[in-house]
C-alpha cells in the first residue's frame, strides 16, 4: 500500500470530515501531504472548512491514538483505498463512490464477474425463503456472486443460499465489523468471512446507524450488474437500493406474487413502472448473455 493510500485512510477517520471535502481536498492536494501541514485557520480558509470542523480535524491529522488504531486495525482487516488496485472497479463507476473499504474475507471477489444483487423485505412471507432458492441457486451453479446487506429476511436467505451451494457471495454491512447487525446474523457473517467476502465503508469501531444503511444500499447496487427484488412491500426500504440501482444504470428485476399479501406489492409496483418480471433465473442469465458482459467490460474500460 502506498503513503499516499495510508494518508487517504487517516484523512477518512478524522473528526470534521466528509466524502466532499475529501474529494475536494484530493483535487487540491493530490499527494494528500500539504494537509498535515496546515493550521485550524488555514484549514478554513483554503477548503473552507467550517472553524468548528477544522479544529477537531487539525486535532485528528496529529492524533498518535488515531494513527495507532488504523494501524491495529490493519492486522484484523484488509483496507482498501479507492487508489489501490485492488479496489472494486464496478465501484469506480458510481456518482459517489466510497474513498475506503474495509474488507474481511476473499478481496479477489471483489473483481469477479457476473454479480447480481439479492435484495427484499426484512419481514418476509412464508414462501420467500423458497423463492429466493428458485432464483439464486440456478445463478450460483453459473458462478455468479450473490450480493445483499446481510439484513433479516430476504438478505439473510440470499447469502445463506450461496454458502450452502459452495457459491460466493459478498455481505455489504451498514456498520464496523466490531457491531454486527443485526446480532442474530453473527454466526452469518463469521461463515461469509470464511468463504465469501464482508466490506463496509465503516471503520470497525462504528456502530450501525440509521444513515449508513441508505448510504450501504448503493455499494449493494453499485458492485453488480443489476439488482433482483425478492419481495418489497410499497414502502419498503429495499426500494431505495432499487433507486439506486436505476441511478447507477443497472438493470432492476422484480419478482411477482400473490397480490393479496403486503410483500408483493412493491414488486409490482416496480414492474408497472418499468423493472424487468422475472420468472426464473433464466431471464437474467439471458440479459447476461444479451448485454451484461458487453456492459461490465464497458464500465471496467
Amino acid at each position: 500500500m502506498s503513503r499516499r493510500s495510508n494518508r487517504l485512510i487517516h484523512l477518512s477517520r478524522c473528526k470534521g470530515i466528509t466524502r466532499r471535502i475529501m474529494q475536494y481536498i484530493i483535487q487540491n492536494d493530490t499527494e494528500l501531504k500539504e494537509i498535515y501541514y496546515l493550521s485550524p485557520k488555514e484549514l478554513t480558509q483554503i477548503y473552507h472548512i467550517p472553524e468548528q470542523k477544522a479544529v477537531p480535524l487539525y486535532h485528528d491529522l496529529h492524533n498518535p491514538v488515531l494513527i495507532e488504531q488504523i494501524k491495529q486495525d490493519k492486522t484484523q482487516c484488509s483496507i482498501i483505498t479507492i487508489l489501490d488496485q485492488a479496489y472494486p472497479f464496478m465501484l469506480k463507476t458510481i456518482k459517489d463512490p466510497p474513498l475506503v473499504l474495509y474488507t474481511i474475507g476473499n478481496n479477489e471477489l471483489l473483481s469477479c464477474s457476473p454479480c447480481i444483487s439479492v435484495i427484499g423485505t426484512r419481514r418476509p412471507t412464508r414462501e420467500a425463503r423458497q423463492k429466493t432458492h428458485f432464483i439464486v441457486k440456478p445463478l450460483v451453479e453459473e458462478g455468479w456472486v450473490i450480493i445483499s446487506g446481510m439484513a433479516k429476511g430476504i438478505d439473510t436467505y440470499a447469502h445463506k443460499v450461496a454458502l450452502a451451494q459452495n457459491g460466493k457471495t459478498v455481505a455489504v454491512l451498514g456498520s464496523g465489523f466490531e457491531h454486527i447487525y443485526p446480532k442474530e446474523n453473527e454466526d452469518l457473517f463469521t461463515e461469509i468471512c470464511k468463504s465469501g467476502i464482508v466490506l463496509s465503508e465503516y471503520p470497525p469501531n462504528v456502530p450501525a446507524s440509521r444513515h449508513h444503511f441508505p448510504e450501504r444500499n448503493r455499494l449493494i447496487s453499485g458492485l453488480t450488474f443489476g439488482t433482483v427484488v425478492i419481495e418489497a412491500t410499497e414502502k419498503s426500504g429495499t426500494l431505495i437500493t432499487v433507486d439506486q440501482a436505476l441511478d447507477q444504470g443497472r438493470e432492476v428485476y422484480a419478482l411477482p406474487g400473490s397480490p393479496l399479501v403486503a410483500q408483493t406489492k412493491g414488486c409490482h409496483r416496480m414492474i408497472q413502472e418499468g423493472a424487468k418480471l422475472v420468472m426464473d433465473a433464466k431471464c437474467i442469465l439471458e440479459d447476461w448473455n444479451d448485454q451484461g458482459a458487453h456492459l461490465a467490460s464497458a464500465w471496467k474500460g
